[in-house]
């Protein structure tokens, strides 16, 4: 323990070993060493030493201490000592030291802040950096130590968990890409570090912030991973609870998670917009009346909050995803927010002006948002509307220049596929609708541009060209503002004011300012006159504007003035491409002839090479924001460079083309339009045509469906007949076994009569004739039944309508005369009755009278008790018949009922399929119309194949394709048969 109180700071006696030796010993301590308190102990020494002596700890200790990382882990103190001294010759900040003892146990911080950097020799910064990065690089060369290194994060211990977070972020800092890398193979890497945020103790949760804010630097892959894993709720989460704009340092650091996570990351935007975030920003944005003494904090944060929101809606994304953002965050109010700010007063001019820049892409291109932001009225008396008070600013040399700018930008965003704006701030030029009691932006304009301040001239220059993008009307709109020089003289017209300031030039704009004053004017003039010949032609009316652009294009000017000369050339260049030969003594011709004897094609064509050529011009095409380092370099407009581009090679052929060429080129185009109109009128037919047919096609599956429908209800209507004609004859059947056990119930009865034979043969006559009665009857029923079943056939056979009729009459007629034989047998039945029992009465009484007397009277009473059982055996069976007979007259009821139900069936099916047969014959016919239409169709299209084939185009015959339709049937034949 002796060495290690050296190391510590205890006196040793001899002379003290260097501190190379001192590591070397203590690196062989915790290589050597057993026990895991020694191995302690040396650890913590390497970490008080790490700072004084970093080289040297780095390349003796370094493969310890990863090795102590691998094999102590269930020691969480020297998993600290290891992760600290890791740390401390990884990490390239000078930072306090923090007094530590080998007893005293580490504080618990309140708040993860971020430590100043001081270090005031560049040069040592710069070797610092370069040792920082050498470490790093032996740290990852085997990836397994980020592995390991991010499975110590998931100790809980904060020893452990703290000094690991800060060690991975300082590898980030030095070798970002590479450690990216590793992270993202990792399994569950990118989950892991996301956990910090859940973490209780805020020290660790703000450095972890801290350390994604280094993963997810310009890994578009990472910021994915790490936005699905539930970051935009959690960040949001914590800058509420932070204080939101009046937060800490904490909030800044999410703020810059978040656009580090947002930026140029279309996938997280939409996620963002569909997680219902944009709702979640609008508090941040709430301000109060009293606007002043705002900390440096707040501003920063609010400054990185309007970033987040000029993230979402930035040129730079996809229109539609733009569009989206734009439309939600005037829904939920943040635009209206945002204006607030705009109109308060005590704001800061650093966060007035970002609000104006974001005001300005929250509303560019949204009609929506451009209609809210025009009906938005300062807090001033009388109230004025938002945009006269920014334009103020704007033409105001006192205001700051980024605010300028800003202003400038946010009119530009304003009037951007604004149609309606461009024509409300055209009008407030025009004659009629000029207050003079109140200042409207047409007068801010022409106040700007013919003001004495460069700056003024150029900002009201582009913002009234961009009141004439794009739109034809208000180009000639403008034309008819007139404009009071001074009293005494007529008024001139805007158009020829601004050709009056470009040539007398020195006697109106200052000399220092001239260049910046006419840069602006010309790119008005050549945005005001493109794609306007009747502006061209009043340009072109005043005398004095050829003579001074070809003058202008034709001088050797300096440096600075070469740029004048190229719009110069620009203009008269647009003159010739736009004019529509209106002037005699200006037409294209006579133009480029003027060219070519004063200046040279070829050298006109150099001269509009210089603007493409200036080194700010490409700086001005690359977003649509107009920011320059300072006023001089303002010179171009972003949508003016759009149309450069757009112009340079038209003019240039323009110029060079002859007379001859041109005519040419005239009769080639007025040919080329008269082809594609014949084109487009063809293409127009037979898009008419093949509407027709799919129209046709339409109708055609409709009447099928229909005839399928009306083939599904014949079907059932089939399929009731056969039911019917089924328990028809069901109950055939059963009034036959009702009969036939009838007439054996008859014949036994006349057997038992044998002793009475006049009477018994005079009653088996009678019931002989009932039964051939009812055997005609039953006869006349099954004639009945076979006309039904003709009936039937006739139905599904579609016969004819008046042969139905009158078979059916026939039936009903035949049905009649049935029910009325069924009731007179019925009367002849009761007849019956009546008879047998007058007969029973007279054997009774016969029986009595002639019985004769016999000496053997025991002979008699025989005779006479057989014949009493005999009467009593036929009464038995006359009753017996009679319930027989009342059976079969039930029978006879329910069969008479069922035929009227039978016939009603009938006559209803009949007048079904009378109605069938109507709607067959109308789609028959309706089908025959529809294949003449098809014929003539046909007609017409082989016709049109002809002329097409005529024309060169190339057409495919409906024999080829039958032919070819054909050898794919016979190959499917083919392999079916195989």
């Amino acid at each position: 323990m002796n060495f290690f109180r050296g190391v510590m700071g205890g006196q040793a006696a001899g002379p003290q070993p260097s501190g190379a030796e001192t590591i070397q010993k203590l690196c062989d301590r915790v290589a050597s060493s057993t026990l895991l308190e020694d191995r302690r102990d040396a650890v913590r020494a390497l970490k008080s030493l790490s700072k004084k002596y970093r080289m040297e700890v780095g390349t003796q200790a370094m493969d310890h201490l990863i090795n102590i990382l691998q094999t102590d882990r269930s020691d969480s103190e020297i998993l600290g000592y290891a992760l600290d001294t890791l740390y401390n010759i990884i990490c390239n900040d000078e930072e306090e030291e923090q007094d530590e003892s080998e007893d005293a146990v580490t504080p618990l911080p309140v708040s993860g802040k971020r430590k100043n950097v001081s270090m005031p020799d560049e040069n040592a910064q710069k070797q610092a950096d370069d040792l920082g990065a050498q470490f790093t690089d032996k740290f990852i060369q085997d990836p397994e130590h980020i592995t390991l290194l991010l499975t110590l994060l998931e100790e809980f211990d904060f020893h452990v968990r703290w000094p690991g977070v800060k060690l991975l972020t300082a590898l980030l800092k030095n070798q970002g890409v590479q450690v990216q890398g590793i992270v993202l193979v990792s399994p569950m890497g990118v989950s892991r570090l996301m956990d910090l945020l859940a973490d209780s103790r805020e020290v660790i949760r703000n450095d972890g912030l801290l350390l994604l804010q280094q993963l997810t630097k310009g890994n578009a892959a990472i910021q994915k991973i790490v936005a699905f894993e539930n970051a935009f709720e959690r960040l949001l989460d914590i800058i509420t609870e932070e204080g939101s704009s009046d937060g800490g340092i904490v909030v800044e650091d999410c703020l810059l998670l978040l656009l580090n996570l947002l930026k140029n990351n279309s996938s997280n935007q939409n996620f963002f917009k569909e997680g219902s975030y944009i709702q979640r920003m609008k508090p941040w944005f709430e301000v109060g009346d009293d606007n002043s003494g705002w900390s440096a904090q707040k501003v920063t944060n609010l400054h990185l909050m309007l970033q987040l929101v000029r993230v979402m809606v930035s040129p730079v994304n996809s229109p539609g995803a733009t569009a989206s953002c734009q439309k939600s965050m005037y829904q939920c109010g943040l635009l209206q927010q945002l204006c607030t700010i705009l109109m308060a007063t005590g704001v800061p001019a650093d966060i007035l002006t970002e609000t104006i820049n974001t005001v300005s892409e929250v509303i560019r291109g949204s009609q929506v948002n451009q209609d809210y932001f025009a009906s938005v009225n300062a807090p001033s008396n009388p109230p004025r509307p938002a945009i006269v008070v920014l334009l103020m600013s704007m033409v105001n040399e006192r205001q700051p220049f980024v605010l300028r700018c800003a202003v400038l930008y946010c009119f530009q965003c304003f009037l951007y596929k604004n149609q309606k704006g461009q024509g409300e701030i055209v009008a407030t030029l025009l004659p009629s609708t000029i207050d003079a009691n109140s200042i409207s932006a047409g007068q801010l304009l022409c106040g700007g541009l013919f003001s004495a301040d460069s700056l003024s001239n150029w900002c009201a220059a582009v913002a009234l060209a961009h009141a004439l993008q794009d739109n034809l009307t208000q180009k000639e709109q403008l034309l008819r503002v007139q404009l009071a020089t001074s009293l005494g003289k007529p008024p001139v017209s805007l158009l020829q004011q601004c050709t009056n300031i470009l040539s007398q030039g020195d006697k109106i704009v200052r000399r220092g300012s001239k260049v910046q004053t006419r840069v602006g004017l010309l790119m008005l003039l050549c945005t005001w006159i493109s794609n306007c010949p009747i502006a061209v032609t009043h340009f072109l009316h005043n005398q004095e504007n050829v003579p001074f652009l070809t003058a202008q294009i034709s001088e050797n000017l300096g440096e600075d003035e070469r740029l004048v000369q190229g719009l110069c050339a620009l203009l008269l260049g647009i003159c010739i491409y736009y004019n529509d030969n209106s002037l005699e003594n200006y037409t294209k011709e006579k133009l480029k002839q003027l060219i070519e004897k004063r200046i040279g094609k070829e050298n006109f064509v150099e001269k509009l090479g210089f603007i493409t050529k200036h080194e700010l011009y490409s700086r001005a095409a690359q977003k649509p924001q107009p920011v320059f380092p300072s006023p001089e370099q303002m010179l171009f407009d972003h949508e003016f460079t759009k149309l450069v581009k757009e112009l340079e090679g038209v003019i240039t052929k323009a110029v060079h083309k002859s007379t001859e060429e041109e005519k040419k080129e005239e009769e080639v185009k007025k040919t080329l339009e008269q082809h594609d109109n014949i084109v487009t009128q063809y293409k127009e037919l037979i898009r008419e045509q093949d509407a027709q047919i799919q129209e046709l096609k339409e109708q055609v599956a409709s009447m099928t469906s229909e005839n399928e429908q009306m083939q599904t209800t014949v079907t059932q209507q089939l399929s009731q007949i056969q039911q019917h004609k089924d328990q028809y004859n069901i109950l055939k059947l059963k009034l036959g076994k009702e009969n036939q056990s009838q007439s054996n119930s008859q014949g036994d009865g006349s057997q038992m009569n044998g002793l009475q034979t006049e009477e018994l043969s005079q009653l088996r006559e009678e019931v002989e004739e009932l039964r051939k009665q009812h055997s005609l009857l039953q006869t006349q029923l099954d004639d009945k039944d076979a006309l039904i079943n003709t009936l039937k056939s006739g139905a599904s056979q579609t016969a004819d309508g008046p042969t139905g009729g009158s078979d059916n009459t026939e039936l009903l007629q035949e049905l009649e005369a049935l029910r009325s034989q069924v009731q007179s047998q019925s009367t002849e039945i009761n007849q019956l009755k009546t008879e047998r029992q007058d007969l029973l009465r007279k054997a009774e009484a016969g029986s009595s009278d002639t019985a004769v007397p016999s000496s053997d009277g025991s002979l008699d009473g025989a005779k006479m008790a057989e014949l009493e059982g005999r009467l009593t055996a036929q009464t038995s069976e006359n009753h017996r018949l009679e319930e027989e007979v009342k059976r079969l007259s039930e029978s006879r009821a329910e069969l008479e009922q069922q035929l009227a139900s039978s016939t009603s069936t009938v006559a209803i099916l009949q007048t079904e399929k009378t109605k069938l047969q109507t709607e067959v014959q109308e789609s028959k016919k309706e089908q025959d119309d529809l294949l003449m239409l098809l014929a003539d169709q046909d007609q017409k299209i082989h016709s049109l194949k002809q002329r097409l084939k005529e024309l060169g185009e190339t057409v495919e015959d409906e024999d080829d394709l039958d032919a070819r339709d054909q050898t794919d049937d016979d190959d499917e034949e083919d392999e079916d048969e195989d």
